[in-house]
């Protein structure tokens, strides 16, 4: 299971002692609205949890965004395919104080990278509900383009991006 490192952050796998981090995101309506919150905690810890699990049963998985500098994760970055979904995606969540800084840009660029040059996917992609505007901002911002639309297992509908990749 790898770490990868940016200018600022470290990206690496969850753990434990992230769980007051889940908590936080998840106990703030705003911020995790696009991401079934708000949740209590134990559904965060589940979160968490899921988070964790997906490496083991995908080999590859969401990892945290810790700061090179030292401190809390500030949010995570990588990639799920929930069972019965149809497409793997590019997901990453922010604590709101580390929205704006750039953080979702750079830990983006380098999943994106990673999982062309080391799991050799032939196609990085994601995908989000339509009114997720920060979402379909960062999409632009790191190239993506609209390759499909697709009926999800919740009922919505959902356009696809796919990412090019890095020179």
């Amino acid at each position: 299971m790898q770490s990868l490192e940016t200018t600022r952050f470290r990206l690496r796998l969850p753990e434990k002692t992230d769980s007051p981090v889940y908590r936080a995101f998840f106990a703030d309506a705003e911020a995790s609205h696009f991401y079934g919150g708000p949740l209590r905690e134990d559904m965060a810890w589940r979160v968490l949890a899921g988070h964790l699990g997906h490496w083991q049963l995908r080999g590859y998985g969401i990892w945290g965004i810790e700061p090179i500098a030292g401190g809390d994760i500030i949010g995570g970055c990588g990639f799920v395919w929930p069972e019965g979904w149809p497409r793997r995606e590019l997901t990453w969540w922010l604590m709101p104080q580390a929205r704006g800084t750039g953080a979702a840009v750079e830990v983006s660029e380098a999943a994106i990278r990673h999982a062309y040059q080391v799991y050799g996917w032939p196609l990085v992609e994601t995908h989000m509900k339509d009114d997720n505007e920060a979402a379909k901002g960062l999409v632009r911002k790191l190239g993506g383009e609209p390759i499909a639309r697709d009926l999800f297992p919740d009922g919505l509908e959902r356009t696809v991006y796919g990412f090019p990749k890095a020179d």
